[in-house]
């Protein structure tokens, strides 16, 4: 089992920054693919950001490439989200997830979550 808790979400002016963390803890950390996935009302949860368990690869959806950045320190058990220059349109909830098998970029291999943490981006 892994066990993932999520923080940092909050209100922040559209331009503005956030920086989500999601700290896990029952599996070998090192040994996981994490990813972040957001879902807003109305619409479909989404994978919009992985980090591969090894070797530094990255997954980025079109729409945050270029201003979030996701990052792992796998000493402290925690991945990271930083999203600059956030939009209106980035308000979701946002959930971390784990996977240890399959391929980072796809949705479909991540079988643990989190709780969620919502983003609101006021225009």
């Amino acid at each position: 089992q892994v066990r993932l808790v999520e923080s940092g979400g909050g209100l922040v002016q559209a331009g503005g920054s956030l920086r989500l963390s999601c700290t896990a803890s029952g599996r070998t950390f090192s040994r996981l693919n994490m990813g972040w996935f957001r879902q807003a009302p109305g619409k479909e949860r989404e994978l919009i950001a992985a980090a591969m368990w090894t070797g530094g690869n990255t997954y980025y959806k079109d729409s945050v490439k270029g201003r979030f950045t996701c990052s792992r320190d796998n000493a402290k058990n925690t991945v990271y989200l930083q999203m600059n220059s956030l939009k209106p349109e980035d308000t979701a909830v946002y959930y971390c997830a784990a996977s240890y098998s399959g391929y980072y970029g796809d949705s479909h291999s991540y079988g643990y979550w989190g709780q969620g943490t919502q983003v609101t981006v006021s225009s």
